[in-house]
């Protein structure tokens, strides 16, 4: 009987996980370059009483066997790196990644990754994001540019008040061989390990890079709809967990009542 019991209370606490995940991602709907999260689970060991294949005292076959399952254990939380949609601002320093790759930048004299491309001047006319972190390969926008302007290879161009254009440099973009291994820091940052595998360089349009888009921003990859239904299966299968267990423990009380 106690078997069920913890059995139970492991489903129990693989959907407070789920919640919590989708809770985290309901919480960034509307967070520039925010990519969704989604649990995974598998079975735990299981408790073999008879194995299939052997044989009986009779000779004959065990068909199927007996195992009892002893419940579930959550084995990763997975980032969906699935393209976001597009809202248009307008804003000169907003770009959004059309395609496969990150934007690098330098925060704290480390490398990092994003793809929020809500980008910002510094005082020293450093694109930067919101943090502050400069956008790499560093490029200065000069104080008397009019407007700036980023094609979709990712080339800068500025233009000073007598529209003379000056080329300040192309912005990269990076790819990974496994991205959902990338390792989330926070603030639209992630940082590379040994299971995403290392950066890999790349112009924008080329070599299955994505293209840049200048002033558009990519939003959230959240769908509500599909959350809240998750949620909702969540949910229910907590509920149904947390019988299980009164199940279990009315089957107990009914044994302690035999002898009064």
């Amino acid at each position: 009987m106690l078997r069920g019991l913890w059995s139970a209370a492991s489903g129990m606490a693989a959907q407070q996980l789920t919640i919590d995940v989708i809770a985290n991602n309901l919480a960034n709907v509307n967070t520039v370059g925010f990519k969704k999260s989604r649990p995974d689970f598998q079975d735990l060991m299981y408790q073999t009483i008879s194995q299939a294949g052997s044989i009986t005292s009779a000779g004959g076959q065990v068909p199927t066997g007996i195992q009892i399952g002893m419940g579930t254990m959550p084995v990763g939380v997975q980032k969906m790196f699935m393209q976001g949609d597009f809202k248009e601002t307008k804003n000169e320093l907003d770009m959004a990644i059309e395609g496969k790759g990150f934007f690098r930048v330098l925060s704290n004299e480390e490398e990092l990754y994003t793809r929020a491309g809500n980008f910002k001047l510094d005082a020293d006319g450093n694109i930067c994001t919101p943090n502050g972190d400069k956008l790499q390969p560093e490029m200065a926008i000069p104080t008397n540019t009019v407007s700036i302007n980023i094609d979709g290879t990712g080339t800068v161009t500025v233009f000073d008040p007598g529209g003379t254009g000056t080329s300040l440099g192309v912005i990269k973009l990076y790819t990974f061989p496994n991205p959902a291994g990338l390792f989330s820091l926070g603030h639209n940052l992630y940082r590379s390990t040994d299971a995403s595998g290392e950066a890999i360089s790349g112009t924008p349009g080329s070599d299955g890079v994505g293209t840049i888009a200048q002033g558009f921003i990519e939003m959230s990859n959240v769908d509500v709809v599909e959350e809240m239904v998750s949620m909702i299966m969540a949910q229910r299968a907590y509920e149904i967990n947390s019988k299980a267990i009164q199940t279990a423990d009315n089957m107990l009380q009914i044994a302690n009542n035999l002898k009064r």
